[in-house]
């Protein structure tokens, strides 16, 4: 039997990250957990697990805002939506999307009549928003808060927000203010 004599091992040093790659690591964590605070801050658990989209949007949008949460109910393909989207940001409101395959029985749940329907519709303030609804008319509506269910674009008509087609004129259209006893007016006109 021969005795084992320990030896010691050697291992090759190990590469150092220069103060730069340190400074770089430690950023990239901290804007992380930073969109992450503000993605999920006070939202529940399943809030917190809805789709990318919403949480991308909710992440893109203006702080801030002087109203309240638009919360837009959308197909995942309709780039009209989307363009509607952009254009309340664009006009200071703070705007949360959701993707649906289907928006029929959403739209009914709702009180949408079915005559007034539109791509998409959004929820604000105890109101309901059907179509390309301009972002004037929904500060006006939440400014004036009249007694109504909500204001409707029927149709997809062009030149409205999020319809916009270049070197096309303005197809006139009203915003209709519905109630949920069926009763309609003319909340405001548009390309007249």
């Amino acid at each position: 039997m021969s005795k084992s004599t320990p030896r010691k091992l050697s291992v090759a040093p190990s590469r150092r990250f220069g103060r730069a790659a340190w400074i770089a690591g430690g950023i990239g964590v901290a804007v992380a957990v930073t969109i992450g605070l503000v993605v999920f801050a006070g939202r529940s658990l399943e809030e917190g697990q809805a789709s990318a989209t919403s949480a991308t949007t909710l992440a893109s949008a203006p702080r801030g805002s002087a109203f309240p949460v638009v919360d837009v109910y959308k197909t995942p393909t309709c780039g009209c939506c989307s363009k509607w989207v952009d254009h309340l940001r664009e006009e200071g409101f703070e705007v949360r999307t959701t993707d649906m395959a289907d928006l029929t029985d959403f739209k009914a749940s709702h009180g949408v009549p079915a005559q007034l329907g539109s791509c998409h519709t959004a929820l604000v303030s105890g109101y309901v928003l059907e179509g390309h609804v301009p972002g004037e008319d929904v500060q006006r509506l939440l400014e004036e808060r009249p007694p109504t269910a909500g204001l409707a674009v029927p149709g997809m008509p062009i030149g409205s927000p999020g319809m916009e087609i270049p070197g096309s004129n303005v197809q006139p259209y009203d915003v209709v203010a519905y109630s949920n006893d069926g009763t309609t007016r003319v909340f405001a006109s548009h390309g007249r």
